[in-house]
């Protein structure tokens, strides 16, 4: 078992994983088992946020499910020997990297590092920073994304060079709403299409809220679902909180790589999503619970792999 590694309660043990070649998409893996892992990543995004009184609960919460998916069923990828390359495997490209703590539990719960250094949290010498980077040589975490609005470009790089490479495996990235007002986005949209990179599935945190509010009313996105087609997108929406909704739509989305068009699903989430009095708001985008909110927030999440 990789060090770190917490398997499914369901299972004896953990699919055997080669050494030269990425793990395929897990067959095995179950939605029930997909939402008692997701239950114990949220478990650890308001600890670790807590720990610190720092960090962005709110979005981590509300992609819980999505990244759950990715990395224990979607993804056909190999946390260990860790490959800053990525040959043969598919890739992940975090861009709207505030929502750090999501990813860096499902990156430590999959066994990319130790599921303890959770811990380390944006503390002082941790690689764990609030943003991802790679000078901190974190395994998992292919590029930095503490700037909004980049990782589209990133990965339109790495989906050509699997193309220039021969290399079939696919490309995903997941961006927030409130990102999408950053201009460099449409223009990697526009490039995406254009170039006809059809290895790439992208995906946005559809939450409706960012840091200064609700989008409408910070910088409205219109008709979102239309301006993708019109930049020459093949578009799915979902239910990014639904796991057998979201498992559905990801599996169509795959199967509509491949014939000239880059992919985007548009997942309507919930920020906060699991942790009540985190719901329905913009305020827990980036406050740390308190003492007793942290004991009020783990009250609702089950722990099932076990606390680090």
């Amino acid at each position: 078992m990789v060090p770190g590694y917490f398997w499914p309660a369901s299972k004896k043990a953990r699919p055997p994983m080669s050494q030269t070649t990425s793990a395929p998409a897990s067959t095995t893996t179950t939605t029930a088992d997909l939402i008692r892992i997701a239950s114990q990543v949220r478990r650890d995004i308001v600890r670790q946020v807590h720990g610190v009184q720092s960090g962005h609960p709110g979005g981590s919460l509300g992609c819980a499910d999505f990244l759950t998916a990715l990395y224990f069923k979607i993804l056909r990828h190999t946390p260990e020997p860790w490959d800053m390359d990525g040959k043969v495997q598919d890739l992940f490209f975090l861009s709207n990297g505030h929502i750090s703590p999501v990813f860096y539990s499902v990156l430590a719960r999959s066994g990319y590092f130790p599921v303890k250094e959770l811990a380390t949290f944006r503390r002082i010498n941790s690689r764990l920073q609030g943003h991802p980077t790679t000078h901190e040589g974190l395994p998992g975490v292919r590029m930095a994304s503490g700037s909004l609005g980049q990782g589209l470009s990133v990965a339109i790089g790495a989906a050509l060079a699997k193309k220039m490479n021969g290399d079939d495996r696919l490309v995903y990235t997941l961006h927030g709403d409130g990102e999408l007002q950053e201009g460099q986005i449409w223009e990697a949209a526009m490039f995406a299409a254009g170039k006809k990179v059809d290895n790439l599935i992208s995906t946005v945190d559809y939450n409706g809220r960012q840091i200064d509010g609700d989008v409408d009313d910070v910088l409205p996105l219109g008709d979102l679902k239309g301006k993708w087609l019109a930049f020459g997108w093949d578009v799915l929406e979902t239910n990014g909180n639904d796991m057998d909704a979201l498992l559905k739509t990801m599996d169509e989305a795959k199967s509509r790589t491949g014939k000239g068009k880059p992919v985007m699903v548009l997942m309507h989430t919930e920020m906060g999503q699991g942790v009540d009095f985190m719901m329905n708001s913009h305020a827990w985008h980036g406050i740390a619970p308190n003492d007793q909110q942290l004991k009020d927030a783990l009250a609702q999440l089950e722990e099932t792999l076990g606390d680090y």
